[in-house]
Order: C-alpha cells, then sequence, then structure tokens
C-alpha cells in the first residue's frame, strides 16, 4: 500500500506540473491515464466516484 500511495503522489505532482507547463504532449498523457488507473484501483476510488455523481446531480439540477 505505501508504494501504492507514493506512485499515486508522484503521479499526481508530475501531472499537475505537467497541466501547469501549458502544454500536454502525448508523454504526459500517457502519465495522466497512469495516474487514473492507479486512482482507480485505490481505496479512494469510490470516494472519487461519489463526489462526481453528486456534482454531476447539482449541474443536472440547475435550469438556466
Amino acid at each position: 500500500m505505501a508504494i501504492s500511495i507514493s506512485v499515486v503522489l508522484l503521479l499526481l505532482i508530475l501531472t499537475v506540473v505537467f497541466l501547469r507547463s501549458g502544454g500536454l504532449r502525448i508523454s504526459h498523457a500517457l502519465v495522466c491515464v497512469t495516474l487514473g488507473f492507479y486512482l482507480a484501483s485505490s481505496s479512494v476510488a469510490p470516494t472519487i466516484s461519489e463526489g462526481l455523481a453528486a456534482t454531476a446531480d447539482v449541474v443536472s439540477s440547475v435550469r438556466p
């Protein structure tokens, strides 16, 4: 578990750096995809899923 968390943190830091630099290359996109796979297999996946579902509910209930 400790190795998984450190890999996720490293990938998260790399993703933030890549996104802030302004240009997203293929290698940067692969890092982002790898971060997504690690997050999906981590213990925070249900929390992320519930948060996205709640956000989608709020957005869908907003009337223009």
